[in-house]
């Protein structure tokens, strides 16, 4: 069954503040393989004019998807997520985050279609600091599987 365009538009709250660490933004980095010293080394990062470390561009996604979750988990959508594929990820940066950013989240659904029986979901992240500076939007499109025919 088709989702409901009647969501596209829908804001969900913004998410509590999630804390940028410098250990969280080192294990991100070795993880995707990165060895930039500006995500490791305070003293790199000063360098190049950030404050602190700063994280690599795909780290603000674990917080996203997080955020995200509140689409995915809305029983009124009913996105099948026992289907659900990530189709993309992009994202456009005011700034860096940086190691000791306290960053909330606002989710919106920016479409909804159906190709091929599959159910695509586009989610806009607006995400902030605590002073409210807007940092970084991403979007994420979902794409929930047809269902296979016995």
């Amino acid at each position: 069954m088709a989702l409901d365009q009647s969501f596209v538009g829908r804001t969900y709250p913004p998410t509590p503040a999630y804390e940028v660490g410098r250990e969280k933004i080192r294990e991100f980095a070795e993880a995707v393989g990165d060895d930039n010293p500006a995500y490791v080394d305070p003293e790199a990062a000063k360098a190049l004019g950030h404050p602190d470390v700063i994280a690599p561009p795909t780290f603000v996604f674990s917080i996203t998807f997080r955020a995200a979750g509140q689409v995915i988990q809305d029983p009124q959508l009913g996105l099948d997520y026992s289907r659900v594929v990530h189709g993309d990820q992009k994202f456009a940066y005011v700034r860096p985050v940086r190691a000791g950013d306290r960053l909330t989240v606002t989710s919106t659904i920016e479409g909804i279609k159906t190709m091929a029986g599959n159910d695509i979901v586009d989610i806009r992240g607006e995400v902030h600091d605590e002073s409210g500076e807007h940092v970084v939007t991403a979007w994420t499109k979902l794409v929930a599987r047809a269902a296979e025919e016995a």
